[in-house]
């Protein structure tokens, strides 16, 4: 399995380049017109040459906004965690979910005494009569 561990990276690579060289809009690609990148891209994927030379020279790279690299922004940015036991937010939205769950199942026992009692009223009609029946006779 480790033998094709190039291969697949090469070919991650190739995949790579060629669609951030088709997503990239025309007026990011320097160089060359974006039709030659993609055609060198696919001639020479298989030696690296075409991704790499797309990766280094072919699209233009803007530092990122306010001149601060990902990681310093969440350095700076960090949020504070807190327990959802702690969380005033979370416990209100279980107490909201618990008040519809008591309400739906206050529903299901009424609608289950409504069909007992209608039930029963039937079994009660028909023993009347079966017995006025056999009365009759």
């Amino acid at each position: 399995m480790l033998r094709y561990l190039p291969f697949l990276l090469v070919l991650a690579l190739w995949i790579f380049a060629f669609i951030d060289c088709l997503n990239t809009p025309e007026e990011q690609v320097r160089g060359l017109p974006k039709v030659v990148w993609v055609l060198i891209i696919l001639f020479f994927g298989e030696v690296l040459v075409g991704p790499v030379a797309w990766l280094v020279a072919g699209k233009v790279r803007h530092a990122p906004a306010g001149g601060a690299t990902p990681s310093e922004w969440h350095r700076n940015h960090r949020t504070q965690f807190v327990a959802p036991d702690d969380n005033p937010e979370f416990l209100q939205s279980l107490r909201e979910e618990n008040k519809k769950d008591e309400s739906l199942l206050k529903d299901w026992e009424a609608d289950l005494r409504r069909r007992e009692e209608e039930l029963r009223r039937r079994e009660q009609e028909k023993q009347e009569n079966h017995e006025n029946g056999d009365k009759g006779q």
